[in-house]
């Protein structure tokens, strides 16, 4: 390491961040709907209740820990998007048997409060 060089006490992942000061679109502009190899992605959303209320140390917290685990899945996934504007994290996705329930429960290990979002069940 060069000695000017800035010390980084953040994990180095593979992950891109999305642009902060793009115009904004919605949501569905945005997502990529194939990869590049043509086949539809898969998705899901969970809701992280009172995340924007929290102090700016532990939004980073909660944030470096969805990105630690991610990483974990990094070939996997195709876009994400955490929106504190709405408390809601958005991941797109290769389809994959059991990945839209094996990539959201790992998050809810890492961050006990996030639920995940779906179709309410008929009994």
């Amino acid at each position: 390491m060069a000695p000017d060089a800035p010390v980084s006490s953040a994990p180095e992942t593979s992950l891109r961040p999305a642009l902060l000061l793009e115009p904004h679109q919605p949501l569905w502009q945005r997502l990529p709907k194939r990869d590049a190899h043509g086949r539809r992605l898969a998705d899901f959303m969970m809701l992280i209740p009172g995340l924007r209320q929290r102090p700016r140390d532990q939004i980073h917290a909660r944030a470096l820990a969805i990105e630690r685990v991610l990483s974990g899945y990094e070939a996997d996934v195709a876009f994400v998007e955490l929106n504190l504007k709405l408390n809601t994290l958005w991941v797109s996705l290769r389809a994959r048997p059991g990945l839209c329930i094996e990539l959201p429960a790992a998050i809810r290990d890492a961050v006990p409060e996030a639920l995940l979002v779906g179709p309410r069940l008929q009994r």
